[in-house]
């Protein structure tokens, strides 16, 4: 694009006026996070799109789980890593600072995991996290048996495996579609 700006995103129109239901949820993050994401604003061209988006986001990511948020949150920086999705590493790192209280483990999960102090019962959840994205067809017994011995039950390899297929599909479409995450994101928790 020698001589050309690089464009930040595609450019589709949201919704005008947004949906009531949405109008509101955009309320609710602006009260909770201080800015709508960028994400959720994408996905605003299309009211079935977005609503079905968040459902699945706000199933994986908030409900209840044997996975805490911050494990949640580990699992979407491991998974985009290794896909080189900037918009989620930028959003779900500043997540991992704000969760952890710890700065540096954000920063550890984006460039290697493996150096972030981790017990076995995170670590095994990575090293699979990892191995689904990078070669799922590979995956065994032994490797959910590992999980197994970590801690996790088999709801929890359950919410694993879709914490990280969830992921690898945002990231694709992330990158694709050039997603820029939001400026507020990179000063947070610091």
């Amino acid at each position: 694009m020698s001589g050309k700006e690089t464009p930040t995103a595609l450019d589709i129109p949201i919704l005008d006026p947004l949906p009531v239901e949405t109008q509101r949820y955009f309320e609710i993050c602006q009260e909770k996070l201080g800015l709508i994401p960028n994400v959720l604003k994408a996905y605003a061209t299309n009211e079935a799109k977005l609503t079905a988006f968040t459902a699945l986001y706000n199933d994986l990511m908030l409900a209840d789980s044997g996975l805490s948020k911050l494990e949640r949150e580990m699992i979407a920086v491991v998974v985009s890593s290794i896909n080189k999705c900037f918009y989620c590493l930028v959003a779900h790192g500043a997540a991992v600072r704000q969760l952890s209280n710890d700065p540096m483990l954000g920063e550890k999960l984006v460039m290697n995991w493996r150096v972030a102090n981790l017990g076995l019962r995170q670590y095994t959840m990575l090293a699979f996290a990892e191995k689904m994205t990078t070669a799922s067809s590979t995956i065994e017994e032994a490797d959910r048996s590992a999980l197994r011995d970590a801690g996790f039950d088999d709801r929890d390899i359950w919410d694993i495996a879709n914490v990280v297929g969830f992921y690898n599909m945002s990231n694709r479409v992330a990158s694709a579609t050039n997603m820029v995450p939001n400026q507020e994101y990179h000063a947070q928790s610091r």
